[in-house]
């Protein structure tokens, strides 16, 4: 079964943890697939990525870049895994099919969101029964992550 990591964004923005998250991804040698909301978040994000870090950038694409086969991270609102990810990313209460067909499956939600928080938990029960590996994760004061939970 797919290991399943909900991460629960209380002191920080999409923006801010996404980045690392996909940082270490790649340090992995694996590839990674961002499913986004809309068109307009996969932009959002895509520009982000260019400009998040003065230490360089992450290399990604999306359907307006093209050639996801070259893509090490391919964002998109579709439900779809054109770079061969092992690695998929779900954001903006995004849902996805393909959680078997990945190693790693990450969460990330808005919990000063309700809706998206009873969202994260309708997912949450759905995963368990359908047998998959979770934990969940909330960030500390420090902003460092911290395991909350597994099933």
């Amino acid at each position: 079964m797919t290991e399943i990591r909900f991460y629960h964004l209380q002191r920080t923005t999409l923006e801010a943890a996404l980045p690392p998250m996909l940082e270490k991804t790649i340090e992995r040698g694996q590839r990674a697939v961002v499913i986004a909301g809309s068109t307009e978040r996969v932009e959002h994000l895509t520009a982000h990525l260019w400009t998040y870090s003065e230490r360089g950038f992450l290399p990604h694409g999306s359907a307006r870049d093209g050639h996801a086969d070259r893509q090490p991270i391919w964002l998109t609102d579709a439900d779809e895994n054109p770079n061969g990810a092992q690695v998929l990313f779900l954001t903006d209460g995004a849902a996805s099919r393909q959680v078997d067909s990945v190693a790693l499956c990450v969460e990330l939600f808005d919990g000063n969101d309700e809706s998206a928080l009873q969202a994260a938990r309708q997912r949450w029960q759905a995963y368990k029964a359908a047998g998959h590996q979770l934990t969940y994760w909330q960030q500390t004061a420090a902003g460092r992550w911290e395991q909350k939970a597994g099933a």
